[in-house]
């Protein structure tokens, strides 16, 4: 018996406390054996109806429950808040933070001694690490994996990619609505996560980057075999996680950050995954900004060809080698130090690690683009506290780029003329949407891969250059810029735009600048600036208003950033 483990303060406490835990667990049909001092090993599933990625997860906790009993543990399932990409309104984003704080306080007041967290989209994935990090209990992640390949007339089709493609296909007259249908009926065959490497994909590996998921896990297809035998290594690793007391804290470290965004670079991975590696640092208390995503990214090859930067998709990439064989490509550009969920490093775990496919994980030498493709930081007149484009995805000719701002205060004013043949834009207009930020739209959408003007569309014209305070789907494409802060909402110079305003991007130098005196934008700012009606008087949405944070600090909520630590709540009796 271990008298050290969390759980003992309740199922080992004196007669009374001790009966009170004790005998709700006998009424579930659990005998002694399961008070006797083994590790009780929660099992945190985002599984849910309302999140169809993460609907799966079930079958995952029953294998990862059997991984939990073989080594000597006991395995108890619980619910989480589960923020559905597809569906929730107005932006899942808004609802991470809840799903992070649902998670936190679900590991602290209960007797357990370590978590699996089983996650599978683009917001379950970071809240379920921002939460384990801030209660720092023993935790290990098994993302959901993705869906196999779309097939369509004989190719593979990306789920967000062939998305945003066809629809402007469809707008610009291109194709027929039957055509679209049919192609949205082979586009998602099976259980799983978006199959490109969109946030999803993206935060899986770089869970994995991170030390928190055990190495291999984040690639495999959701209905590969392979994964289920992985759930039950996890719930074991688990158990091994409580006695030996390796927490979050110990495993996410500064140097375990900066091998995240090295794989990040070399993956192509999602704009996403800055505000997710911030707001996770932050909940662990590691120094980390956005200048390290472009000074460490900078130097790093895009090794991975996948949509929406290549070709190929994620069963591909898991074939070729997944995260293991990428490691072992990427070997002296990674700190070999940081410990991970196995109780050994990242360089040391992948050090036999294949590579399979030479098209879809490249050598450094053969790279699908150089060094200096990835996520730019850039600051200037028009985002002082920074913003950030995917240059991977973005048209070359267009990372510099001067033009005349057409600007838009909300998206659906932007929506009622945009098919508008008499739109006054040309290929070299800026397009400028706001209002769209963390406090502003509320949360921060998925709306910076602005819809071209079908003017344009039906002229030829593929790409524009794109601003706004949002972010991008990582499954989208085009040279957006996103996440410009202040955001609008909050007085943020992007609230000050005209139309016609001139407005130069230049990626290589690091600039986003508004070609007006700031003379003019004191005035603008002081004659004709108010803040906006909060979206919300009441409940989550206005505590997001009142606490969010800006998007150069992770858009997390102000008083949860920091660890409070897994020590024990006090009991009332």
């Amino acid at each position: 018996m271990d008298d050290t483990l969390r759980s003992r303060q309740w199922f080992g406490g004196d007669l009374k406390n001790g009966f009170i835990a004790r005998h709700h667990l006998r009424a579930a049909g659990f005998g002694s054996w399961a008070f006797d001092g083994r590790p009780v090993v929660g099992i945190c599933s985002s599984a849910s109806d309302l999140t169809p990625c993460n609907s799966h997860l079930g079958g995952l906790a029953e294998a990862v429950k059997r991984g939990v009993l073989r080594a000597g543990g006991l395995p108890l399932v619980f619910p989480v808040f589960s923020p559905g990409e597809p569906f929730i309104r107005p932006s899942s984003m808004m609802y991470r933070n809840l799903m992070a704080m649902d998670v936190e306080e679900a590991l602290r007041a209960n007797p357990l001694d370590a978590c699996v967290l089983l996650t599978g989209c683009d917001k379950t994935t970071p809240a379920a690490l921002m939460g384990a990090a801030s209660a720092d209990v023993p935790s290990i992640v098994l993302t959901g994996g993705p869906m196999l390949n779309g097939r369509y007339r004989g190719r593979s089709v990306g789920s967000g990619t062939d998305i945003w493609r066809m629809t402007e296909e469809l707008r610009a007259g291109r194709i027929e609505e039957s055509e679209f249908t049919e192609f949205e009926s082979c586009l998602n065959r099976s259980a799983g996560h978006c199959m490109t490497m969109g946030t999803a994909s993206t935060m899986a590996c770089l869970t994995e980057a991170l030390g928190m998921q055990l190495p291999g896990a984040a690639a495999l297809p959701a209905v590969d075999s392979r994964r289920t035998v992985l759930a039950e290594e996890t719930g074991a690793r688990a158990v091994e996680l409580a006695r030996e007391g390796l927490r979050p804290s110990q495993i996410m470290t500064r140097a375990a950050f900066e091998n995240a965004v090295v794989v990040n670079a070399a993956i192509g991975g999602s704009t996403n995954a800055v505000l997710h590696l911030l707001a996770i640092a932050g909940r662990v208390g590691v120094p980390f900004d956005l200048e390290d995503f472009d000074r460490l990214g900078r130097p790093i090859p895009l090794l991975v060809d996948l949509m929406p930067s290549g070709r190929f998709l994620m069963e591909e990439f898991a074939y070729a080698g997944g995260v293991p064989g990428l490691v072992k490509r990427l070997g002296g550009l990674l700190n070999p130090d940081p410990v991970t969920v196995t109780g050994r490093s990242l360089v040391t775990e992948c050090a036999d690690a294949r590579v399979d496919d030479e098209e879809v994980i490249r050598r450094i030498e053969a790279p699908v683009q150089g060094p200096g493709q990835g996520i730019a930081v850039l600051r200037g007149s028009l985002a002082p506290g920074g913003a950030v484009i995917k240059q991977s995805a973005a048209t070359p000719g267009l990372l510099v780029h001067e033009g005349p701002a057409l600007v838009f205060d909300s998206l659906e004013e932007y929506a009622e003329v945009a098919d508008d043949p008499a739109l006054d834009v040309t290929a070299d207009t800026v397009l400028v949407v706001r209002g769209l930020g963390p406090r502003g739209y509320p949360g921060m959408p998925e709306a910076g891969n602005l819809p071209l003007p079908r003017r344009l569309l039906e002229s030829g014209v593929t790409d524009m250059v794109r601003i706004s305070d949002a972010r991008m789907s990582g499954t989208a494409y085009g040279t957006c810029v996103l996440h410009v802060a202040p955001e609008s909402a909050v007085g943020g110079p992007l609230g000050l735009v005209r139309t016609g305003d001139r407005i130069r991007l230049d990626v290589p130098g690091r600039r986003l600048d508004l070609l007006v005196p700031s003379e003019e934008l004191e005035e603008r700012h002081r004659s004709a600036w108010k803040p906006p009606v909060p979206a919300a008087e009441r409940g989550w949405t206005r505590l997001h208003i009142d606490h969010v944070l800006q998007a150069d600090q992770g858009v997390d909520l102000d008083f949860l950033t920091g660890s409070s630590g897994s020590a024990v709540p006090k009991k009332a009796f």
